[in-house]
């Protein structure tokens, strides 16, 4: 572990949460955030609108439904992580994907058949425009 990750890992949970949701977050403590160990602050990381390709690639891959559940609902995914999470093993993900706009027909057809009826019904419903927050000194989020 270098003198950064020993920094960051010795930082509060409050300056962690601050950081996560700053609009200038030091570059050298985003890949920290990607493997951060306190969920609310690696929720909030994963609903950044810009967060980079590499980034969104290594949390769609997070073993917690929570982070890909964050990460279904995002406007930048490439074709290959849509299907991912259209085949996720939690519900609440396939939920998130099936009203994502990059679903094909094909996919939301699919998902229409889910064994979730929640599931099944957001996929009938079709896809929804991503929706943003932004807090005033914050960076905009995902909803």
């Amino acid at each position: 572990m270098d003198d950064l990750e020993k920094h960051y890992k010795a930082l509060p949970l409050a300056e962690r949460l601050d950081l996560a949701l700053s609009e200038s977050l030091p570059a050298q403590y985003r890949l920290f955030m990607v493997h951060e160990q306190w969920m609310v602050i690696k929720c909030y990381f994963a609903r950044r609108a810009d967060l980079s390709q590499n980034e969104v690639a290594a949390l769609i891959e997070d073993q917690d439904h929570v982070i890909r559940l964050c990460i279904a609902k995002r406007p930048d995914l490439t074709p290959a992580m849509v299907e991912k999470c259209v085949n996720d093993r939690d519900p609440n993900v396939r939920h998130a994907i099936s009203r994502n706009a990059l679903t094909s027909e094909t996919q939301r057809a699919l998902l229409r058949l889910d064994e979730d009826p929640l599931v099944a019904r957001a996929a009938a419903k079709g896809a929804k425009d991503t929706q943003y927050r932004q807090r005033p000194g914050q960076t905009r989020l995902i909803k």
